[in-house]
């Protein structure tokens, strides 16, 4: 008995399994940076806020709420998804 021939795979499949092969858990970690960024954009925007009614916010805390927007938003942006100019380099 013949062994049946395969029919190839769609290239589109084919180059997103690659991907996924290449950075495995990449939605996962992609959706925990955004909920971690948004996280602390909302924190921040409740100490501002706070700040502005003339309630007293302390600066580490503050501190605290920058650091994690600005540490989770990196994450984020540098998880995207690389570009011709970011493989070439």
């Amino acid at each position: 008995m013949a062994p049946q021939s395969r029919e190839p795979l769609d290239p589109a499949l084919r180059a997103r399994l690659l991907q996924e092969a290449k950075t495995p858990w990449r939605g996962l970690r992609r959706g925990l940076w955004l909920a971690f960024t948004a996280s602390a954009a909302v924190g921040l925007a409740t100490m501002t806020m706070r700040a502005s009614a003339g309630e007293s916010v302390a600066f580490s805390d503050l501190g605290i709420q920058v650091g994690a927007l600005v540490l989770f938003g990196g994450l984020l942006w540098r998880d995207r998804n690389p570009s011709v100019d970011d493989e070439a380099a």
